[in-house]
C-alpha cells in the first residue's frame, strides 16, 4: 500500500505525457469545480434569482477551462486527484451551508 502511495505521488519523469488519469481528473474534476463554484457564486449575488444566473452561466466555460488546466498540469497523478476532490468539497460545503440559512 506505501508503495502504491508513493508511485501515486511521485512526479512523472518524463513531463512530456500528460496521461489518461490526469485527463479524465482535468475534464470532470474542472467540470464538477467550475459547476459548483458557479453555483456559489449564483447564490452569493444578491437579488433575482434570474438576474443572478447570467453571469455564473457566461463565465462557467472560462472558469471549466482555467481549472481543467490547472488539474492537468499537476505534477503528479495524486496531486491531480487532490486538486478535483478539496475545492469540489469545500465548494459543497459551503453551498450546503450556504443553502441552510
Amino acid at each position: 500500500m506505501r508503495n502504491l502511495l508513493t508511485h501515486f505521488f511521485t512526479p512523472e519523469a518524463d513531463g512530456r505525457k500528460i496521461g489518461l488519469f490526469r485527463s479524465l481528473c482535468a475534464i470532470f474534476g474542472g467540470l464538477l469545480v467550475a459547476y459548483l463554484g458557479m453555483t456559489l457564486v449564483a447564490m452569493m449575488i444578491p437579488g433575482h434569482v434570474g438576474a443572478a444566473l447570467v453571469v455564473p452561466l457566461m463565465f462557467n466555460t472560462l472558469a471549466w477551462a482555467c481549472v481543467a488546466l490547472w488539474i492537468v498540469l499537476s505534477p503528479s497523478k495524486g496531486e491531480a486527484l487532490c486538486r478535483c476532490l478539496v475545492p469540489t468539497t469545500v465548494f459543497a460545503l459551503l453551498i450546503f451551508i450556504l443553502s441552510r440559512l
